[in-house]
């Protein structure tokens, strides 16, 4: 007998036991949808429901893989771990919450790490095999996909987890997501587990964890953007409350009691953390342990943090420093370390700022900083007020008259086709359940938005509203000019959260349609495909305000995802994902009072060549915490600066990260791997102040204040190691982007640029000059002893190399082969000046060892390996290491390809048993290592906390590291001083008569320091 969902959901309440600790349902009411999935399993905690679970789950997916599942209140008992797969929303429903227990000593579940739910991924790139398979699933099956940055909309609400004795590798939830994902209203009941959480993204909210080893363990989560964690606790953990690093972890309104440890971070990493309102609450050993000190990467902040029996608020593990708590009970109002910028255009240096004071008792806890949605019992149904959602009738009537008459109103999955503004009341609440299924969808050409005229809202919220929308997706078609699709003036206390800005990357639309549908023929994609070309995704104005929790806005259609304007309400944006616009992405135009708490932006090569990140204008008090700026891998347009301030004052920046590169895994010819995939096309600045013409060079910082009036820093003499009075000078400007330099026995200086396939010299005696513009995709140039140009060429499947003659104009080169590697004594061997190096997409934890790769053990290890191959230049002096190259794209000859020596700005060079100076990227480190036969590097010796672009020496042996400026250093590590250029610094190489004059190619202009 089948039973209905009421029925299903009172049966299993029965079976709960009296000793079960049940938490309170946030969907206390049975919910109808007719495209939900309610799961038929037992229920009772004995009986296995593993199958039930599973099979729900796949029955719930529709023509776009995506889904809503129910799961009733009841205990279900699992044996094996429950995979979700991406777009798939699991949701407890009833009186109590359900719960997924893992029964004592469940088998597959005592060593390593595994898994009870696992969210997997699709084939993200068409790779056909799975490249890394899921390493803690139960049973292991190489066939499962981890969750990766394509994992959009998967959630899981609303459901405990509950781990029994002898069950120590346990682990509830692996959840490697990317945007619109989230679990929330959970209880992790870990008991003799390893962790709640392994692997974590996105957002959470209201989590709660007892017990177990750690709550969250985490590595960078799979698209690098940051994990926010809200409004959460943490209680009894064995280790650490939180254990993680490079997570990007913000923690708003958290609290930790009665554990050795808050937050550890592992050693030999760094973070962007970000604490506001966290609580430590008996914590016997240290709030936070922080690692890797002195590294860029490394950038610790606490806004009014609160303690008791803390006796050490932040332990430093590799020095053993320590920042004592100010009493027995004590406020923290504000901690920083890391990189710290004295003010714009001054390079950083590391401080740690402390402001505390001790108080006579705790204060009672801070209310929830994402508001509760009401009762399910309040919902009233849009279908059941006659609402159709088929996306072929017009809802706009039906929807209006639906607002008028209910303040709560559910729209089950559908596509609700309006044309004309839904103007909300006051105290309006709007729910969906998943934002790809559930969209406000604008016919293209809508007549009342077409043609030329001011903004005109499809969602408007009224001025001082307590409104919410959550979980709906806003769709404000392809061509209609006057669409903005959610006006916001509602006040401080209203509510925005899981809502999309439909359009742009992850969007599926309701015509079925393409986005490009309009797409034209011409010379001008913005205007061929409509692109900026609508007003604001989501606009606050006027007086409005509030929480913006868990959105993503990645229509390119509108010129930006957020626009903030003419408010002085508190704002509070937390997990904001705003990516794929034209012009910008963020802008603050006359806002005082806001905090934006891991916002993220993301430029893609299309359309966001020319797009600014974040935008503020005529600001003040504004706080932008754990910021993450980046621009796609596949970019080949220089951009000048990710942040743009007019006149604005009070904003204080806390851990910025601007970045290009990205993690991924694939399989090729040669077998399967994961690489950190590094554009030469991040932002070449942090920031700009248009106002006062002051720039920060800086890529990562955990510290700057910028104030009404700065100061621009004073002129720094350029260092001793070139004669006195010796200054930047501009040799040639006007270039796309340059780099992948080389200099000849005779100093002649040869350079590539890559997008018009260019090679130039230049030379003392002639200047600049043309040496070859055929279309062969020179990278990077190499010299070898007979005057030969040796070129490593993006062509072909695995890259190519060749050589020319200079001065000879025919267009002929001679393809090099690659041939086995073998020592060639007296030969110079070629290697990346700067390499990227990461574990992304693969887990680093070895549960024997309890310890997670390091990346600078990742390093050591990549870079002495032996290459197989190697490439030899036409005379035997030149010999390039073959680094495998990784393809992005099906076509063996086009798409993109990455791989150490293409992405480098330029080679450094060295024979067999010379030492040489590498950077690796992913640590903002610079090594020297002794060179070895197959292109090895061993014998590593840190040797600067800078990394950067590029490393160069001079005949004294002193060291040049471009890193924002030029920082030079002698041989032994001391800092000697900087050159600052005019633009950002890419390659450096010393050349010229005797080899010395430095050069500096920077993406436009060609510049050198001569001795």
């Amino acid at each position: 007998m089948r039973l209905d969902r009421v029925a299903l959901t009172a049966m299993a309440a029965t079976f709960l036991p009296a000793s079960a600790c049940l938490a309170s349902s946030s969907l206390s009411a049975p919910l109808d949808d007719p495209r939900a999935v309610t799961v038929h399993g037992v229920g009772d905690g004995r009986a296995d429901d593993s199958t039930a679970i599973q099979s729900a789950i796949e029955a719930s997916r529709g023509k776009t893989g995506e889904g809503i599942v129910f799961l009733p209140s009841g205990r279900y008992r699992i044996s094996r771990s429950i995979l979700v797969p991406q777009g798939v929303r699991l949701f407890g429903v009833g009186r109590t919450r359900p719960v997924l227990v893992l029964g004592d000593a469940t088998p597959g579940f005592q060593s390593g790490v595994a898994t009870m739910v696992v969210f997997t991924g699709g084939d993200q790139y068409d790779v056909g095999k799975v490249p890394e398979p899921v390493p803690t699933a139960v049973p292991f099956n190489d066939h499962i996909r981890d969750a990766n940055s394509a994992t959009f909309y998967s959630a899981m609400s609303n459901v405990d987890i509950e781990i029994g004795a002898g069950n120590p590798a346990a682990a509830g939830v692996r959840f490697r997501v990317a945007q619109h994902a989230f679990l929330s209203h959970m209880d992790f009941r870990l008991g003799s587990g390893f962790a709640g959480i392994y692997q974590a993204g996105n957002e959470c909210e209201d989590l709660h964890f007892h017990g177990g080893r750690y709550g969250i363990v985490s590595e960078k989560t799979s698209p690098a953007w940051q994990f926010t964690l809200i409004d959460s606790t943490f209680d009894g953990q064995r280790d650490a409350a939180i254990r993680e690093h490079e997570a990007g972890l913000t923690l708003v309104n958290v609290t930790m009691r009665d554990v050795p440890v808050g937050i550890d971070i592992d050693q030999g990493y760094g973070d962007w953390l970000w604490g506001k309102g966290v609580r430590f609450e008996n914590v016997s050993k240290a709030g936070v342990i922080i690692s890797n000190e002195g590294n860029a990467y490394t950038q610790i902040g606490f806004d009014e943090a609160l303690a008791s029996g803390t006796p050490v608020f932040a332990l430093f593990r590799d020095s053993g420093k320590t920042v004592a708590g100010a009493g027995p009970a004590y406020r923290v109002k504000t901690f920083t370390y890391g990189l710290t910028l004295d003010g714009l255009g001054v390079p950083g240096t590391y401080q740690i700022r402390v402001d505390q004071a001790r108080i006579a008792a705790m204060p009672k806890s801070l209310p929830p900083a994402i508001r509760a949605l009401p009762d399910a019992k309040e919902w009233a149904n849009a279908h059941a007020l006659g609402v159709k959602g088929d996306g072929i009738t017009d809802d706009t009537a039906a929807i209006q008259r639906a607002i008028d008459t209910h303040r709560v109103l559910y729209f089950p999955v559908g596509f609700y086709r309006i044309t004309d503004t839904l103007r909300l009341n006051p105290d309006t609440v709007l729910i969906g359940l998943h934002p790809s299924l559930t969209q406000f969808q604008l016919p293209d050409n809508t007549p009342a938005f077409a043609g030329i005229g001011g903004p005109i809202a499809m969602v408007e919220a009224p001025k001082g509203g307590h409104n919410i929308l959550s979980g709906i997706g806003i769709f404000g078609g392809r061509i209609n000019p006057r669409v903005n699709p959610v006006l916001w003036k509602a006040g401080a206390d209203s509510l925005i959260d899981d809502v999309k800005i439909q359009g742009g990357g992850g969007t599926f639309i309701a015509d079925g349609k393409p986005l490009d549908l309009y797409s034209r023929p011409g010379g001008d994609p913005v205007a061929n495909n409509h692109w900026d070309a609508q007003y604001p995704g989501l606009w606050v104005t006027d007086g409005g305000g509030g929480t913006f929790a868990a959105i993503w806005a990645p229509d390119t259609q509108a010129q930006n995802g957020l626009y903030v304007s003419n408010t002085k309400t508190p704002g509070h944006v937390y997990e904001f994902s705003n990516e794929h616009h034209v012009r910008n992405e963020i802008v603050l135009d006359g806002v005082e009072n806001w905090e934006l708490l891991a916002p993220q932006t993301e430029q893609e090569v299309g359309e966001g060549g020319d797009a600014v990140s974040l935008e503020i204008r005529n600001a003040r008090n504004i706080l932008i915490a754990n910021y993450h700026a980046y621009r796609v891998t596949r970019n080949f347009k220089p951009a000048p600066t990710a942040v743009k301030l007019y006149n604005s004052a009070d904003i204080r920046f806390r851990n910025v990260h601007v970045n290009a590169e990205s993690g991924y895994a694939t399989c090729d010819a040669n077998g399967c791997g994961t690489y950190l995939r590094a554009s030469k096309f991040p932002f070449e600045d942090a920031i700009t102040d248009v106002t006062h013409k002051l720039a920060v060079r800086e890529h990562e910082f955990a510290v700057l204040d910028v104030p009404a009036a700065p100061v621009a820093p004073p002129p720094v003499p350029v260092p001793s190691t070139f004669p006195a009075g010796a200054e930047v000078e501009k040799l040639e400007g006007g270039f796309w982007s340059i780099s992948g330099a080389a200099v000849a026995a005779d100093g002649t200086l040869y350079f590539v640029d890559h997008r018009f396939q260019r090679i130039y010299s230049w030379t003392e005696r002639a200047g600049l000059a043309v040496v070859r513009d055929n279309p062969v995709d020179p990278v990077n140039l190499a010299v070898d002893r007979s005057g030969n140009l040796l070129v490593l060429s993006s062509l072909g499947p695995e890259a190519s190399v060749y050589s020319i003659r200079p001065g000879t104009q025919d267009g002929s080169l001679d393809l090099i082969a690659p041939t086995p590697a073998k020592p060639r004594p007296g030969a110079t061997v070629l290697l990346p000046g700067n390499l990227w190096d990461n574990g992304e997409f693969k887990d680093q934890y070895d549960p024997a060892t309890d310890h997670f790769m390091t990346l600078g053990e990742m390093f050591a290890r990549d870079v002495g390996t032996p290459k197989a191959r190697e490439y030899v230049s036409p005379d035997g002096s030149l010999v390039l290491p073959a680094f495998r190259v990784f393809r992005q794209g099906p076509d063996t000859h086009v798409g993109w390809r990455f791989s150490d020596t293409l992405d480098t700005y330029g080679f450094v060079t060295a024979k067999v048993g010379e030492r040489v100076y590498l950077s690796n990227g992913s640590e903002d480190k610079t090594y020297s290592g002794m060179v070895g036969e197959s292109g090895t590097v061993t014998d590593l010796k840190p040797f600067a906390d800078r990394g950067g672009e590029s490393v160069a020496t001079d005949t004294a042996g002193n060291v040049y590291i471009a890193n924002g400026q030029v920082f030079v250093f002698d041989r032994a590590g001391s800092p000697l001083g900087r050159i600052d250029v005019p633009e950002r610094p890419l390659q450096l190489i010393f050349g010229g008569p005797g080899r010395r004059t430095l050069f500096i190619l920077t993406h436009h202009a060609l510049y050198a320091v001569r001795a």
